[in-house]
């Protein structure tokens, strides 16, 4: 993964692992009555287990198991293979995921030290083999329940600026960086629910390497 990058400030060393810790805890106790709300719609909408468990890699490449509400049911095809996203995301998780509503199980990968409030944002294990030397320094860090490309675009944005976005951030940790980003997802993330889709995808292309 190149040069390992190395925390340059007592925030990024002492302070942001701990402020993830304690906010996050915070969050879940004060918003368990939603948490039960969405597991039981899920389980309903999603006609069975509402959550989406998937591995991604987390800081230095560390493989966790992802969870989140399910935004997209399993229906299949005749042959046994799932169906295209678009199909299989119905109105309940186009609701959830506009919302950002299907992000909030990731409070317990932070409480459990896999992610952090603030960083990029974990990908697909698959995309690992096909980053850039810089691209790779992505995971020099915790990855985040939002980011600097969350804010800047989500997926409306290439993957080739999502991961220069992702670099910035890591080459610049701050605290008055991080609220600016937390506050900036609650205005466009959720509040304004922009960039939620790609121009072709109701979700995001898959990154090739190249783009």
């Amino acid at each position: 993964m190149g040069t390992k990058h190395v925390p340059y400030g007592p925030y990024e060393r002492y302070f942001k692992r701990p402020i993830d810790f304690f906010c996050s805890l915070f969050g879940f106790i004060a918003f368990s009555w939603l948490y039960i709300i969405l597991m039981i719609l899920g389980a309903i909408f999603m006609r069975g287990n509402p959550f989406f468990i998937q591995k991604r890699p987390g800081k230095d490449g560390e493989i966790f198991n992802l969870i989140k509400f399910r935004t997209m049911d399993n229906r299949m095809d005749k042959n046994g293979n799932l169906l295209p996203d678009e199909i299989r995301l119905n109105r309940y998780g186009r609701f959830i995921r506009k919302t950002s509503l299907d992000e909030i199980p990731e409070i317990f990968n932070i409480i459990k030290g896999d992610m952090s409030l603030i960083g990029p944002r974990p990908l697909l294990v698959q995309y690992l083999p096909l980053y850039s030397e810089q691209q790779s320094h992505r995971h020099d860090v915790r990855p985040g329940l939002s980011g600097l490309a969350q804010v800047n675009g989500r997926n409306s944005i290439t993957w080739t600026k999502k991961f220069e976005y992702d670099c910035e951030y890591v080459k610049k940790i701050t605290f008055l960086g991080d609220l600016k980003i937390l506050w900036l997802t609650i205005e466009k993330a959720i509040l304004k629910q922009e960039g939620i889709s790609s121009a072709t995808c109701d979700t995001m292309e898959d990154f090739n390497g190249h783009n």
